[in-house]
Formats: structure tokens, sequence, C-alpha cells
């Protein structure tokens, strides 16, 4: 029973990201995902005209 008491009492000291925090938040990491996606598949398609050239 402590612990749960314990938790309780934590969990009113934490500071919770607003609406506005939380939608800034999601689309900076889905804007990274996207760009690190494009990012690797230009390189990937890069690589692979470079080994095209030298294998025919």
């Amino acid at each position: 029973m402590k612990f749960i008491k314990s938790v309780i009492k934590e969990m009113k000291l934490v500071t919770w990201p607003t609406a506005a925090e939380t939608r800034r938040d999601t689309s900076t990491v889905i804007l990274t995902s996207l760009l690190f996606a494009i990012y690797f598949a230009l390189l990937d398609w890069v690589i692979l005209a470079i080994l095209n050239a030298f294998v025919f």
C-alpha cells in the first residue's frame, strides 16, 4: 500500500505537457522521420546506381 501511495504522490508532481506541446513534439517526430526516410531512400538509390554501373 505504501508503494501505491508514493506513486500517486509522485504522479501529482509530474508536469504534463499541454496539448499544443504534444502536437508540436508529434509533428517534429513525424517530420524528422519523413526526412530521414527520404534521405536514406535517396542514398540507397545512389548506391544502387553506382553498383549497377560497375556490374553491367
